[in-house]
Parts: structure tokens; C-alpha cells; sequence
């Protein structure tokens, strides 16, 4: 996979994939993350990305014409299966959006800043709109970010025990169950009996109930599409 990520602060994505699971895959050569700086296709001595609203109002927009360009020069040699703009008032990031991302094969990222990025680039370019929750961040690099990982971390041969992001929170509508390592005994808490009891059969009910347990209590929206899903 070959992620590009538009931007006019690349130094904030320095961290997000220099460690970890996104280090891992890089260097394995599982995925490629490229961060481009929107600036460098500026036309203008200044290196101008934003203007003025059309109409009056608080805040600046981001210009076209860097973002187009930038856009255009990337496609002449990539085609990408998604141009992903992120924006608060995208569809909201979930699981599934990760798992289709994963199996798609050049992905292009634009983060916003200011008031957002002018329309007619939403309507020409963007593929996908997509927010990580409803809240403003100053810029879309930390979204960048969070949807990257997400995305990154299922491709098959990032992570060492692939089986591992199968039975993640959400990737069944369903709450991941407590999880425990030894000792056995900390502090006076015990591990429930039957994750020690070598029963497989009963560790995985006791996984499911927990997890159904779970789900209804803190997520009953997730809980009531479960059991639509189950019916």
C-alpha cells in the first residue's frame, strides 16, 4: 500500500509514523507513507496556501490551486483508490472504513487547516470525506494520523500475530472483553477462574458474554446493531 498526505505542516506527521507498527511496516516495505508539503506547489513568491472568504465571515480558506495542483501531480503517475479529505464534517471513521481501506491499494490524504479547504476541491477530487469524531482540531495531520494507523496496522504482515486485529473492539459491532497477564494475583485481584482453567470452549463464552456484557453497557447504539445483525 502507498499512502500521500497533503499538508502544510508535514512536521507534524514526523512522529506519528516513525515508531511502532508504522515503523515495522515501512521497514518491511508493507507500506509506503509519503508527506507532501502543499506549499511547494504554491504559484506566488509567498508560498500562499489560504485567502480570504468569498462573502465575508471569520477565518481563512485554504486555496485551490496549490491542493489541485498538488493533487494532479501525484496522479500522473499514481492511481488512487480513495482521496480522502479530512474534515469534521466528513462521515465518521469507524471499523469498517478501516478494514475496506486496508485492502485498497494507494490511498492520497488531504489535511485541512483554517476554515477548510475551497468547496469546488470537495467537489471535483474528494472521493471521501471522513471525520474521527465530532469535535474541531486545528488541522487535519492528527486525523491523518489516527486514520493511517488504523488503516496500516490490519494489512497482513504489519502486525506479528495477524490474528490479533480480528478480535479488536468493533470489528464484530462488538466491545472488546477484559484482558488480563500474569500475575494471577495482583494486589488481591484475581484473574477469573476460567481463563486459567485451560477450558477453550468455556474462555471463548466467557469472552462472548463478557463482551455482549460490555457492549450493552457502554455502547448500547453498538449493542442494538449487533443483535439487528444477529437476527
Amino acid at each position: 500500500m502507498r499512502i500521500d498526505i497533503l499538508t502544510i505542516l508535514p512536521r507534524l506527521l514526523d512522529g506519528p509514523f516513525a515508531d511502532s507498527i508504522m515503523q515495522r511496516a515501512q521497514t518491511k516495505g508493507i507500506c509506503q507513507i509519503h508527506v507532501h508539503n502543499i506549499r511547494d506547489f504554491s504559484v506566488d513568491k509567498h508560498k500562499s496556501v489560504d485567502d480570504y472568504q468569498f462573502g465575508g465571515g471569520a477565518g481563512m480558506v485554504m486555496m485551490a490551486q496549490p491542493i489541485v495542483d498538488a493533487i494532479e501531480h501525484l496522479s500522473q503517475s499514481i492511481q488512487y483508490d480513495e482521496i480522502i479529505y479530512l474534515t469534521p464534517d466528513g462521515v465518521t471513521l469507524n471499523q469498517g472504513f478501516c478494514n475496506q481501506f486496508s485492502l485498497m491499494g494507494n490511498l492520497l490524504l488531504i489535511c485541512g487547516h483554517y476554515k477548510g479547504i475551497d468547496q469546488r476541491v470537495r467537489d471535483r477530487y474528494i472521493t471521501k470525506e471522513i471525520s474521527i469524531g465530532d469535535y474541531v482540531l486545528s488541522g487535519g495531520e492528527l486525523a491523518a494520523a489516527v486514520l493511517v494507523d488504523s488503516v496500516v496496522r490490519l494489512i497482513p504482515g504489519v502486525m506479528n500475530d495477524e490474528t490479533s486485529a480480528l478480535t479488536d473492539s468493533f470489528q464484530d459491532q462488538l466491545l472488546a472483553p477484559p484482558v488480563y497477564t500474569r500475575p494471577a494475583e495482583f494486589n488481591g485481584m484475581k484473574v477469573p477462574d476460567v481463563l486459567t482453567s485451560g477450558n477453550f470452549k468455556a474462555i471463548e463464552e466467557w469472552r462472548m458474554q463478557s463482551a455482549l456484557e460490555k457492549t450493552k453497557q457502554r455502547r448500547p447504539d453498538l449493542f442494538d446493531k449487533y443483535n439487528n445483525l444477529a437476527e
